[in-house]
């Protein structure tokens, strides 16, 4: 006769009130793949409400770190756990740092979302805080901003038809898309009452520099998509980026788009606040950028263009919240210090253009 164990899951103990997810409902899931058994214990909640939901806990003697939407989903929550998932799976095996995928499930049966389950990271947000030895070590500083470039190098030489992500995004006219893409972004914003329209200098300035000087060749890679020191975890003793995270705006483009928004976001570089707490002893822009040629062995003499897309990119991206906001679908706070990061990431693409 089987014991009460192999006939249902133990419940998990001392759930935290603020971990917003049925931790029972994910115990009987996990049984169902063989995921250990018994109770899930030293139940953590990361991260939550308004963001992806990350709740660390143990299963008999492993941890996982379970990535769910936010309690209010978006319309495109589930397809995004879907979509992160499927990238993490991909890139098992390479020598891009990411957590690994431990199984994922793209249904809403169980949670009500999709989700997955991840590996933990040993690991810190830098931009949050700079523990030791890392906070003060010259030498290891420096070595996180060059793991910085050779993060976004692995991902860029990773072939998408070999990892099974040819389809990730659309390839086929992709520099030609940029600037319209970008544009349409910043008119959708005029449906929000109130928004009185871009207050962006340069706008028009920059998208014309932009379709003026388009690249003539397309290589096509694996992008992040968000990637500044915000959306990494570094290894505080080694000095290296331990795992890219947050993988929600993966696609197919041209790798040395990730390059020019790490460009963009680098400390000073931009009033865009993604700095690492105390840092005095990155290196300079230019370093970042012999790092990356030096591995990737790529010709980036169209650099500039993909440093001013990436401001244009993200500095529309970060004023629909300023237009909501106005809406009153917003903090006004929030709107108004992401709109001062807008008009820093335009401030920069305009002297990148005079350059």
């Amino acid at each position: 006769m089987p014991d009460a164990s192999e006939v249902a899951p133990a419940a998990p103990v001392d759930v935290p009130v603020d971990v917003p997810v049925d931790m029972d409902r994910l115990a009987a899931w996990m049984d169902e793949r063989g995921l250990g058994s018994g109770p899930l214990t030293h139940i953590e909640l990361l991260a939550g409400g308004t963001q992806n939901v990350l709740v660390r806990f143990t299963r008999d003697g492993r941890s996982y770190v379970l990535r769910h939407p936010p309690i209010h989903k978006r319309d495109n929550s589930d397809e995004t756990m879907r979509r992160e998932a499927r990238v993490l799976a991909a890139l098992a095996g390479s020598e891009v740092p990411h957590p690994g995928l431990i199984a994922a499930e793209p249904g809403l049966d169980v949670l009500g979302s999709a989700f997955y389950l991840m590996e933990p990271i040993e690991g810190v947000n830098v931009t949050v805080e700079m523990p030791e030895p890392l906070a003060s070590s010259a030498e290891l500083q420096r070595s996180m901003g060059l793991s910085m470039p050779a993060a976004i190098a692995a991902l860029g030489t990773v072939d998408p038809v070999a990892a099974g992500l040819a389809d990730l995004g659309r390839s086929e006219g992709w520099l030609e898309r940029q600037v319209p893409r970008w544009r349409k972004q910043l008119d959708s914003y005029a449906q929000f009452e109130g928004y009185g329209g871009p207050d962006i200098p340069g706008v028009d300035q920059v998208a014309a520099w932009l379709e003026a000087h388009r690249p003539t060749e397309m290589r096509i890679g694996i992008i992040h998509g968000d990637f500044h020191f915000a959306n990494v975890l570094i290894d505080p003793v080694a000095g290296v980026v331990s795992a890219v995270v947050d993988w929600e705006l993966a696609t197919i483009g041209h790798p040395l788009l990730d390059l020019g928004h790490l460009l963009a976001t680098w400390p000073g570089a931009s009033a865009v606040n993604v700095t690492p707490v105390g840092s005095s002893y990155l290196p300079s822009t230019d370093e970042v950028i012999a790092r990356y040629g030096e591995l990737t062995g790529w010709d980036l003499a169209d650099l500039p263009w993909f440093r001013v897309l990436a401001c244009y990119r993200l500095g529309i991206i970060l004023e629909g919240s300023n237009a909501r906001a106005d809406a009153g679908l917003a903090p006004r706070e929030i709107g108004d210090r992401l709109h001062e990061h807008t008009v820093g990431l335009f401030e920069q693409a305009l002297r990148l253009v005079g350059d």
